[in-house]
């Protein structure tokens, strides 16, 4: 997908649930962006689309949440408050992965230690209210 503009949450969240129609369990989708720029918002839209049910929050000071999607599981991370993971650190982590299609906020602290990204989420502020969002698969 080329880079997508959109103009409020709900345009954002619709462009997630695009993505989502192509994804599968095993698949990793890491999505960075600054502070405030729609990474949740996204990761809430493809969760919807996944047929979670359940309200998605971002997991910054959780570290991970795990829901039930209509055909898979799906779990949120967010490794912000990472330097780096540990061997002991990614031992936590792990089990989000396994049987579920997992999204990462904030995927650089995981360098060399995440599983390959299937799908890069890339998202910037732009004037106003508007988000510049590219996807693009790997």
């Amino acid at each position: 997908m080329a880079e997508r503009q959109t103009t409020s949450p709900e345009e954002t969240e619709a462009l997630a649930a695009e993505l989502a129609q192509r994804l599968v369990e095993g698949d990793l989708v890491t999505i960075t962006g600054e502070l405030g720029a729609g990474k949740t918002t996204f990761v809430r839209g493809a969760c919807e689309a996944l047929g979670v049910r359940e309200r998605v929050t971002s997991p910054t000071y959780t570290i991970g949440h795990r829901y039930h999607g209509a055909e898979t599981e799906v779990s949120h991370l967010d490794l912000y408050r990472f330097q780096g993971v540990s061997a002991a650190e990614w031992g936590d982590l792990e089990p989000y992965f396994e049987g579920a299609i997992a999204f990462v906020e904030w995927p650089e602290a995981g360098d060399g230690v995440l599983p390959p990204a299937t799908f890069t989420v890339r998202l910037r502020h732009a004037p106003g209210a508007t988000r510049m969002v590219s996807i693009e698969e790997c």
